[in-house]
């Protein structure tokens, strides 16, 4: 019984090492923020992360970002609806960028064409959130 009982207990552990790599942000430079100005090309209100595709010019020519925000459920405590954003819109963006230079980053915060602001709820002092500390 102590032997079945303690492959569970190891196998419950191994388990939840997907979900602890899942939600790290290392990925990000969170000690840098970017403003984007773009048009919203799609916002994608899903499960486990939220994401706004910005189509932003660029030297003549758009360049597609892809924003990677919180949960549909965390969003919605902080105000956000599906409907938050539609294609289309023209808004302003910051950001964390990745790391590796392509055109991505963590959501910060926005700037509606009306004035209205969305926010992301993270530090804007670039305190890293969720990275392991090794």
């Amino acid at each position: 019984m102590t032997r079945r009982l303690a492959a569970v207990a190891a196998g419950l552990a191994l388990a939840s090492v997907p979900a602890l790599a899942h939600h790290s942000f290392a990925m990000f430079d969170q000690t840098k923020q970017m403003t984007l100005e773009g048009t919203v090309h799609e916002f994608q209100w899903t499960n486990p992360h939220s994401f706004i595709e910005l189509d932003v010019e660029n030297r003549g020519r758009t360049q597609r970002w892809s924003i990677e925000l919180n949960s549909p459920n965390n969003l919605t405590r902080q105000g956000w609806r599906r409907t938050s954003l539609r294609a289309g819109e023209r808004i302003s963006v910051r950001v964390a960028p990745l790391r590796n230079g392509q055109p991505g980053g963590l959501f910060l915060d926005l700037k509606k064409a009306d004035g209205r602001v969305l926010d992301s709820g993270l530090p804007k002092n670039g305190a890293p959130v969720n990275v392991p500390q090794l």
